[in-house]
């Protein structure tokens, strides 16, 4: 029997413009994916209305992170590019999905009582289902792995138990995935806040993939440290979780491990250190922002990709959601 390549999923949204955290976290292992798996990465326009959008801006964003990926190293040739809104199947099974998920697990989602909180007058029905369209989202093309942060546990977990529940009472429907966990850069922290994950939401802290070089410098100068002058330089998150989080972008970033930058950086101060992770930061981004800014020019080729892609996915999740609207009674088209 032919030895087939195991399937990985895996989707940001277009909410605002992608960062550092998105590429050392995720984005930046996807590429080194496609060798092993058969890979699916989308935009995922559909979750960011759960918060106004405007609609001019959300159009630009995903075309801008359509050039991204692929400037980011992932070949359409390769693996499947798409828009998550141009596959309807993610929200047919994301209706379905509903009808399996459970209004306890919803409320006892983290980022439905985060993301409540900071929109407190738009506290919709979307942003509860989110799960539930996550859920399909990944359910559709039969992953064995969904690549997540640390952070995102708790979705691919959700995801699971929809996926056992629904294969409890209609047998073995969906493969359940297991979470992709990157050992390095999982988990990129605020350069103002470093308690909390870098976000576009805290612009002063975040550098963003078309940031200009200055401006990634800046930021990086201005990083919060601490005050220790004994020996600064050293990895510890709990103690110095803003200097351990600039230790673990300089090794994203160069490739370093840890004990190696401590070397390089033993006996000196921050006012050396800093800058030097700016300048690291800037030269891993400059191909990225250039060859973004190149295909951004050649429109008519993004187009190709995507309808491409989106054809590729329909594919793949019609099977799926056939096999489920069977499964539950409904009558064949």
């Amino acid at each position: 029997m032919e030895n087939q390549k195991k399937v990985m999923v895996s989707g940001i949204q277009p909410s605002g413009d992608l960062h550092l955290g998105n590429y050392l976290g995720p984005l930046h292992h996807w590429p080194e994916m496609i060798a092993e798996f058969d890979c699916y990465f989308f935009m995922a326009d559909l979750h960011t209305i759960t918060v106004r959008q405007d609609p001019a801006a959300l159009r630009k964003r995903t075309l801008t992170q359509l050039a991204q990926y692929i400037a980011c190293g992932l070949d359409p040739e390769k693996c499947v590019l798409f828009v998550q809104s141009h596959v309807p199947a993610h929200t047919q099974l994301g209706w379905v999905l509903d009808c399996y998920t459970m209004f306890g697990e919803l409320s006892r989602m983290t980022q439905f009582k985060d993301k409540s909180a900071r929109n407190a007058d738009n506290i919709n029905a979307g942003l509860f289902t989110y799960p539930s369209l996550m859920a399909a989202d990944i359910l559709l093309y039969q992953p064995d792995f969904v690549p997540v942060g640390e952070d995102q546990k708790q979705h691919v977990e959700i995801c699971r138990d929809i996926a056992e529940r629904f294969n409890g009472v209609y047998g073995d429907v969906f493969k359940v995935p297991q979470p992709y966990i990157a050992k390095v850069g999982a988990r990129i922290m605020g350069l103002s806040a470093p308690e909390s994950k870098m976000s576009k939401s805290v612009p002063e802290g975040c550098v963003f993939l078309m940031e200009k070089p200055e401006d990634i410098m800046r930021k990086f100068k201005r990083a919060v440290t601490d005050s220790d002058t004994e020996n600064p330089v050293r990895y510890d998150p709990k103690a110095k979780p803003g200097v351990s989080n600039l230790i673990q972008i300089y090794a994203a970033a160069t490739g370093k491990p840890f004990a190696e930058i401590e070397a390089e950086f033993a006996g000196k101060g921050y006012g050396a250190f800093k800058p030097v992770v700016g300048e690291a930061v800037v030269e891993c981004l400059r191909p990225i922002r250039e060859e973004t800014e190149r295909l951004l020019a050649d429109k008519a080729y993004l187009e190709t990709v995507w309808r491409a892609g989106a054809e590729r996915a329909e594919y793949v999740a019609m099977k799926t959601l056939r096999k489920v609207y069977k499964k539950v009674g409904f009558l064949a088209r």
